[in-house]
Protein backbone atom coordinates (compact mmCIF):
# COMPACT_ATOMS: atom_id res chain seq x y z
CA UNK A 1 0.00 0.00 0.00
CA UNK A 2 1.36 3.40 -0.96
CA UNK A 3 0.48 6.53 0.95
CA UNK A 4 0.51 9.69 -1.09
CA UNK A 5 1.73 12.77 0.70
CA UNK A 6 -0.66 15.67 0.55
CA UNK A 7 0.85 19.05 -0.28
CA UNK A 8 0.71 21.47 2.63
CA UNK A 9 -2.30 23.74 2.73
CA UNK A 10 -1.53 27.23 1.47
CA UNK A 11 -0.91 29.56 4.35
CA UNK A 12 -2.98 32.70 4.49
CA UNK A 13 -0.85 35.82 4.32
CA UNK A 14 -0.80 37.89 7.45
CA UNK A 15 -3.14 40.83 7.54
CA UNK A 16 -1.18 44.04 7.13
CA UNK A 17 -3.10 46.43 9.35
CA UNK A 18 -2.38 48.80 12.22
CA UNK A 19 -5.08 50.37 14.33
CA UNK A 20 -4.90 53.49 16.44
CA UNK A 21 -5.38 52.94 20.17
CA UNK A 22 -8.95 53.34 21.34
CA UNK A 23 -9.39 56.77 22.88
CA UNK A 24 -12.32 58.89 23.91
CA UNK A 25 -11.60 61.46 21.22
CA UNK A 26 -12.70 60.77 17.64
CA UNK A 27 -9.90 60.55 15.09
CA UNK A 28 -10.00 61.38 11.38
CA UNK A 29 -8.21 58.08 10.62
CA UNK A 30 -8.53 54.99 12.81
CA UNK A 31 -5.57 53.10 11.41
CA UNK A 32 -4.12 51.76 8.19
CA UNK A 33 -4.63 48.72 5.99
CA UNK A 34 -2.17 47.54 3.36
CA UNK A 35 -3.99 45.07 1.08
CA UNK A 36 -2.11 42.84 -1.34
CA UNK A 37 -4.32 43.77 -4.33
CA UNK A 38 -7.23 45.97 -5.35
CA UNK A 39 -9.55 42.96 -5.59
CA UNK A 40 -12.05 43.77 -2.84
CA UNK A 41 -13.75 40.38 -3.11
CA UNK A 42 -10.47 38.74 -2.06
CA UNK A 43 -9.14 41.39 0.32
CA UNK A 44 -12.27 42.38 2.26
CA UNK A 45 -12.92 39.02 3.96
CA UNK A 46 -9.32 39.02 5.25
CA UNK A 47 -9.70 42.56 6.56
CA UNK A 48 -13.03 41.93 8.28
CA UNK A 49 -11.74 38.72 9.87
CA UNK A 50 -8.83 40.65 11.41
CA UNK A 51 -10.84 43.48 12.96
CA UNK A 52 -11.34 43.69 16.73
CA UNK A 53 -14.47 41.87 17.91
CA UNK A 54 -15.49 45.03 19.79
CA UNK A 55 -16.17 46.68 16.43
CA UNK A 56 -19.08 44.29 15.92
CA UNK A 57 -20.47 43.13 12.58
CA UNK A 58 -19.48 45.43 9.74
CA UNK A 59 -22.53 45.78 7.50
CA UNK A 60 -21.37 48.48 5.10
CA UNK A 61 -18.05 49.23 3.42
CA UNK A 62 -17.31 52.27 1.26
CA UNK A 63 -14.24 52.45 -0.98
CA UNK A 64 -12.97 54.78 -3.68
CA UNK A 65 -14.60 53.70 -6.93
CA UNK A 66 -11.69 54.78 -9.10
CA UNK A 67 -9.19 52.65 -7.18
CA UNK A 68 -10.80 49.25 -6.60
CA UNK A 69 -11.69 46.64 -9.22
CA UNK A 70 -15.31 46.02 -10.14
CA UNK A 71 -17.47 44.71 -7.33
CA UNK A 72 -21.07 43.77 -6.63
CA UNK A 73 -23.38 45.86 -4.45
CA UNK A 74 -23.03 43.36 -1.63
CA UNK A 75 -21.20 40.19 -0.72
CA UNK A 76 -21.42 37.40 1.81
CA UNK A 77 -18.58 37.39 4.35
CA UNK A 78 -18.62 34.67 7.02
CA UNK A 79 -22.35 34.12 6.46
CA UNK A 80 -23.13 37.83 6.90
CA UNK A 81 -24.18 40.24 4.15
CA UNK A 82 -21.91 43.26 3.72
CA UNK A 83 -23.09 46.14 1.53
CA UNK A 84 -20.37 47.50 -0.74
CA UNK A 85 -20.44 51.13 -1.83
CA UNK A 86 -18.22 53.12 -4.14
CA UNK A 87 -17.49 56.81 -3.87
CA UNK A 88 -15.47 59.15 -6.02
CA UNK A 89 -14.90 61.70 -3.26
CA UNK A 90 -11.66 63.49 -3.96
CA UNK A 91 -11.25 64.16 -0.25
CA UNK A 92 -10.57 60.52 0.60
CA UNK A 93 -9.16 58.60 -2.36
CA UNK A 94 -7.09 56.26 -0.20
CA UNK A 95 -9.51 55.32 2.57
CA UNK A 96 -11.98 52.59 3.35
CA UNK A 97 -14.97 53.32 5.58
CA UNK A 98 -16.39 50.53 7.74
CA UNK A 99 -19.81 50.84 9.41
CA UNK A 100 -21.27 48.68 12.17
CA UNK A 101 -24.80 49.63 13.31
CA UNK A 102 -24.86 50.63 16.95
CA UNK A 103 -21.07 50.31 17.22
CA UNK A 104 -19.58 52.99 15.05
CA UNK A 105 -17.70 54.06 11.97
CA UNK A 106 -14.02 53.46 11.27
CA UNK A 107 -11.97 55.09 8.54
CA UNK A 108 -8.77 53.32 7.55
CA UNK A 109 -6.01 54.65 5.35
CA UNK A 110 -5.48 52.25 2.44
CA UNK A 111 -1.82 51.89 1.58
CA UNK A 112 -1.61 51.01 -2.13
CA UNK A 113 -0.76 47.32 -2.64
CA UNK A 114 2.30 48.04 -4.77
CA UNK A 115 3.88 50.25 -2.08
CA UNK A 116 7.29 49.08 -0.89
CA UNK A 117 7.67 48.00 2.71
CA UNK A 118 10.04 50.91 3.34
CA UNK A 119 7.39 53.39 2.18
CA UNK A 120 4.41 51.58 3.74
CA UNK A 121 5.76 51.30 7.30
CA UNK A 122 5.88 55.05 8.06
CA UNK A 123 2.43 55.55 6.51
CA UNK A 124 0.92 52.80 8.63
CA UNK A 125 2.68 54.02 11.77
CA UNK A 126 1.47 57.58 11.27
CA UNK A 127 -2.12 56.44 10.64
CA UNK A 128 -2.05 54.39 13.84
CA UNK A 129 -0.56 57.25 15.82
CA UNK A 130 2.70 55.38 16.42
CA UNK A 131 5.92 57.35 16.69
CA UNK A 132 7.85 56.96 13.46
Amino acid sequence: MTTALQPPLPSHPLLRMRLAPHAGMPRPIDGAWWPRSYDLLVELPRLLAGLPRAWGHITSVTVNGATWSAMPGRMLVVNEVVRLRRTVAASAPHTIVLLAPGRGRWDLLVVPPDTTEEAAEPLMAAAAGDPV
